[in-house]
């Protein structure tokens, strides 16, 4: 015979199934909670559920990250221990006790803890930049650009942090060789490098190195970071230097542009060097290059369209070095109903004290082929180097003055006069 059950138990009974249930999904609700705000506020994550690693790493690392306040290390140490005994494989505790021992003075110990790190992920981003710094400090430097290729390939992000070690890497034989195999193995970190070496002298010297190494191997210079070596020696006033790498930047077929103005004919192609044609969105206007070969009625060469607004400065413009001397420059160029409201005009500059060497203006109307010519000398003091730059005469961009019409300028050249 069945025992009967009290309706004052079965009430009961389901009195706890509710609360039982209750419970559980209130842990489950600060669970899902505490995940959710693990990443901006990992303190209230953690608060809500002291088992989320993920907020306690994110609690720790943004107490080590805060320069205003000394952090508790023993602290962190307790709770990161206690963590690691539910999570013997979570390579980011290790990384994190290691980096508080580093702190505390017990860097044996911390290298310990950041190999294990390792073991457990090899792109471990903390243990990784700690094993990189002390590769460099005992000179192990092969090894330092292996972690550096490891980080970047996984966190391209953390270059800047890298980038201090770089030069005492490059000064090595053995670093040196091992960044020049890293990047003919294609290390997609390159372009930073050179954008980062491009920025003091001695790194200016490396990098021209490298880019002298590179050429004719399967991992040429590419024209990003022979335009940033180029720059980096112009600012740091190497105007000789940044002109020869220039000059063996070129391919065959780029020689035959040479000159004193590289492309005097202003064939449509475009190196992005500073010796080369710079070409600039300019509101007002709009240039273009044309090879004479294919131009219709022979009008190859770069045609500007004046849009019949205002025009302050001009888009075309280019480096030129100049040794002292007496020299002509000349231009063969054609106009269609160009008005000219203030002066167009071609200015040669030094880049140095010395200013504005050379002017002579674009005529306004229409005509055909008209040859212009200007002489001019640079002096043997404060002019290394000129730019050569297609300018208006407008101060202000009044729609009073307002250039319209084509000019087409077949080209442009400078030649040399004897003495």
């Amino acid at each position: 015979m069945m025992e009967q059950t009290s309706p004052l138990m079965r009430n009961l009974r389901r009195s706890g199934v509710w609360f039982v249930a209750s419970v559980l999904a209130l842990a489950a609700s600060s669970i899902g909670l505490s995940r959710s705000l693990e990443t901006e506020t990992p303190t209230v994550s953690l608060a809500l559920d002291p088992l989320n690693v993920n907020a306690l790493i994110g609690e720790i690392t943004n107490d080590l990250n805060d320069a205003s306040n000394a952090p508790d290390l023993d602290a962190m140490l307790a709770k990161l221990e206690s963590a690691l005994r539910f999570d013997l494989a979570d390579a980011r505790l290790y990384s994190l006790i290691g980096e508080i021992k580093y702190r505390k003075g017990e860097k044996d110990r911390a290298y310990e803890f950041f190999d294990q790190a390792r073991k457990l992920s090899k792109t471990e981003i903390h243990a990784l930049q700690r094993s990189i710094a002390h590769s460099i400090e005992i000179g192990d430097l092969p090894k330092a650009v292996r972690e550096i290729d490891m980080l970047l390939r996984r966190w391209p992000d953390r270059f800047p942090a890298i980038a201090e070690g770089l030069p005492t890497i490059l000064s090595s034989p053995d670093g040196y060789q091992a960044v020049l195999a890293a990047i003919k193995a294609a290390a997609p970190w390159r372009t930073n490098l050179f954008a980062t070496l491009r920025r003091t002298p001695e790194g200016l010297d490396s990098a021209n190195r490298l880019l002298l190494d590179l050429k004719g191997s399967d991992a040429p210079p590419r024209s990003n970071e022979l335009s940033a070596v180029i720059g980096g020696y112009i600012l740091q006033k190497e105007y000789e230097s940044a002109y020869r790498l220039f000059l063996f930047s070129l391919t065959d077929e780029q020689r035959k542009l040479g000159g004193y103005i590289f492309n005097s004919t202003f064939e449509p192609v475009y190196s992005g060097k500073l010796f080369d044609w710079q070409l600039r969105d300019q509101s007002g206007l709009e240039v273009t290059f044309a090879t004479s070969q294919g131009a219709i009625e022979g009008e190859g060469g770069a045609t500007v369209r004046f849009l019949n607004t205002p025009v302050k400065n001009a888009a075309l413009q280019q480096y030129i070095q100049l040794p002292p001397g007496s020299y002509k420059v000349s231009l063969a160029a054609s106009a269609r109903s160009l008005k000219l409201p203030k002066e167009l005009f071609w200015s040669i500059r030094c880049v140095g004290p010395a200013g504005e060497i050379a002017r002579f203006n674009i005529p306004e109307g229409t005509y055909n082929r008209q040859a212009l010519s200007l002489d001019f000398s640079v002096g043997s003091a404060g002019c290394p180097m000129q730019l050569l730059k297609l300018d208006t005469a407008a101060i202000a961009e009044s729609w009073r003055f307002r250039y319209v019409g084509t000019l087409v300028m077949h080209k442009m050249s400078i030649e040399r006069l004897s003495s």
